[in-house]
């Protein structure tokens, strides 16, 4: 008899985005007179083309397979060592952190590391996460069978939740002495979905409460490009110790356009350990290296070299470009939004707006009235946890011209809305 995962039977029907997508297609299938005036700020895709040093690089990388004499077959499992170079210089050891090539492990995407990672660790672990959250962190946990039943109004038993909210400008505050420390904290900064960024003080504050407690940090960095903050650290080993404890995540999804591209990567240094239930202490690195050459044969090779160009000279100027845009973009609709007297946080450090839902309006409610009225695609924050409800997300990730159109149509449905 074959038996069923049963922590999958745990999960709540309706992972929040293709809910979204689900509401959306019906509005489309009832009103086909509208649907094209649909704007979507929903999901975080990007909208722009890929940098050119980019796309030149997988061209090239791609005349190299149609030749016998430059085919390349397997490549290793965790990336080339050029590419690895490349990153552990151009994101770290250019800014003084100590990071070695090989403690970069190549991927498709932090989204799928931030779960992955989970199989080098024993079950039973007790996991932190922010409240609002990245849904894909709860989910996976709840896959991998460390999360309880779910609860009335969200969230699951066992799950740590560290609400943030506006009472500590949505930065999540150490739990409280006396009560049990998690094992594992995800931390993500710039936030997703608040938009907000850690300060170094409270980042030190958690290093030193992961190495009291010998719990990991998971932090994922996926939108570090567009924090501008001097005060936000934009790796967690600015920390000092924080190669003893923390795990970081990056992506090229965001900075580089790669969403439908697919490749992000894991630094994880040869000092974090973690523990047998005897106490051993145990270092992850080699246990990731086992995984990654067991489970992948790595990202392809032309995407590798395409991400490899992101940091030449002319690539980094490229996606300081690209940034920018979608930076103005979030500059745009985070004042948008406040000459409405909506109130606001993130579009500073971060390509989303987080804003209240006006007159106490519920979030799904606030959601279903931005597509029926006014035909734009958001984010309800209850679909990020129990302390999202009452507020929405905006994606700065679109055409210059959406986004105006955006603010343009929230101003006529608050206009209405007044009247």
């Amino acid at each position: 008899m074959a038996l069923v995962n049963e922590n999958y039977l745990k999960l709540v029907a309706g992972y929040l985005f293709p809910e979204i997508a689900r509401r959306v297609s019906a509005f489309a299938a009832e009103r086909p007179d509208l649907a094209k005036e649909i704007i979507r700020c929903g999901i975080g895709d990007v909208t722009e083309p890929l940098p050119p040093s980019a796309v030149a690089a997988m061209n090239a990388a791609n005349a190299e397979l149609a030749s016998r004499a430059t085919f390349k077959g397997y490549g290793p499992g965790t990336g080339y060592e050029s590419v690895l170079a490349a990153i552990a210089h151009g994101d770290f050891r250019s800014r003084g952190l100590d990071i070695a090539d090989d403690e970069v492990f190549l991927s498709d995407g932090s989204k799928g590391d931030c779960g992955n990672i989970l199989e080098i660790l024993g079950a039973g672990n007790r996991i932190a996460v922010t409240d609002p959250v990245y849904p894909a962190y709860v989910d996976s946990n709840v896959m991998f069978g460390n999360a309880g039943a779910a609860m009335a109004g969200g969230g699951y038993e066992g799950i740590v939740y560290l609400p943030c909210t506006e009472a500590n400008a949505f930065l999540p505050e150490l739990p409280a002495a006396g009560t049990a420390a998690p094992d594992v904290i995800y931390l993500c900064s710039p936030n997703n979905p608040t938009g907000t960024v850690m300060d170094r003080a409270r980042l030190e504050q958690w290093v030193a409460y992961a190495r009291k407690h010998r719990a990991l940090i998971f932090w994922d960095a996926a939108y570090e490009a567009f924090n501008r903050d001097p005060n936000a650290p934009k790796s967690v080993y600015e920390i000092a110790g924080a190669r003893e404890c923390a795990i970081e995540f990056r992506s090229f999804s965001k900075s580089g356009g790669f969403t439908g591209v697919r490749c992000g990567y894991t630094v994880l240094p040869k000092s974090v350990m973690a523990y047998t239930r005897a106490g051993a202490a145990v270092a992850l690195h080699p246990l990731w290296n086992r995984r990654w050459n067991t489970r992948s044969n790595g990202v392809s090779y032309a995407v590798q070299r395409g991400a490899e160009a992101l940091y030449t000279e002319a690539g980094r100027r490229e996606v300081r470009a690209l940034v920018d845009f979608y930076m103005e973009n979030a500059r745009i609709l985070r004042e948008g939004c406040r000459a409405l007297g909506w109130k606001t946080w993130g579009g500073e450090n971060a390509p989303y707006v987080w804003c209240k839902t006006p007159e106490g309006r519920d979030s799904w409610g606030f959601f279903d009235t931005m597509l029926r009225e006014a035909r734009v695609v958001t984010t309800p924050g209850a679909g990020f946890g129990r302390c999202g409800e009452g507020y929405f997300r905006i994606s700065a990730f679109n055409s210059r011209a959406n986004v105006e159109e955006v603010v343009r149509r929230m101003g006529r449905l608050a206009s209405c809305a007044a009247h």
